[in-house]
């Protein structure tokens, strides 16, 4: 994959290759995304902005966050059927998402972006926040982030 590329003409390209070799699942998921990414291009673009690598990131995090929940319905109600399509899906999301930091990697970025801002309590929590979803994005679930970071600034 070359760096130029934008995620959308790298997941096109995969796509292509599924297609060809008939993998209708992996084909259906890079469908999803290409819509997913198509969606966020045109609404930034009616804002006059443009899509980063971030905002790329963040929508795929969120698309595979959003699966997780609905693979763990489908689970809980025995319906292995969807449970099974969610999480081919998941996989396929996956593998445009850079390897997500442990709990401990987490708290480690969290004191860094800490001393970084110069956060000196919890209505700095923003800040901080910020600083971590600018430097890891889509490395970490932030949901769980703000509570370390929240934790840390409590002490």
């Amino acid at each position: 994959m070359a760096e130029t590329a934008s995620l959308r003409e790298i997941v096109s390209a995969q796509m292509k290759e599924a297609m060809k070799s008939g993998e209708k699942t992996r084909v259906g998921a890079l469908r999803l995304i290409m819509s997913a990414l198509k969606d966020r291009e045109i609404e930034a673009r009616g804002a006059g902005k443009i899509v980063s690598r971030a905002d790329e990131l963040a929508l795929l995090t969120k698309m595979a966050k959003s699966r997780q929940e609905s693979l763990d319905i489908y689970k809980a109600n025995g319906r292995d059927d969807l449970a099974a399509q969610e999480s081919a899906e998941i996989a396929v999301i996956n593998e445009y998402l850079p390897k997500q930091m442990d709990e401990a990697a987490v708290a480690d970025a969290a004191r860094a972006a800490i001393a970084e801002v110069g956060a000196g309590g919890i209505r700095d929590m923003g800040k901080v926040v910020n600083a971590l979803k600018a430097k890891y994005p889509g490395q970490m679930d932030f949901a769980r982030a703000s509570a370390i970071v929240k934790g840390l600034l409590s002490a």
